[in-house]
């Protein structure tokens, strides 16, 4: 369990730092979000989910309608915000 508590918050501070990095190069909250949303599509098209977890948010997505993913996308970048 540790292992994956340890990954989930490498993950979000890899997330942080990446929204800081967009932030200071100009773009605001709505293309982070949008590219955000973006990359969810990729991932949920393209990646294997590796865990549970991945597996539900891949789910979820492919469920998700476009208002919805972007709902989604838009909750990442909060957290990584906060993580920042």
């Amino acid at each position: 369990m540790t292992t994956v508590l340890t990954y989930w918050d490498k993950w979000k501070e890899f997330l942080g730092e990446r929204v800081q990095n967009a932030k200071q190069t100009g773009m605001n909250e709505e293309v982070i979000t949008n590219l955000a949303k973006e990359i969810g599509d990729f991932l949920a098209k393209k990646v294997d989910p590796k865990n549970d977890e991945e597996r539900v948010l891949q789910e979820l997505w492919n469920v998700a309608d476009e208002q919805e993913k972007k709902t989604i996308a838009h909750l990442m970048f909060k957290l990584a915000e906060k993580n920042a």
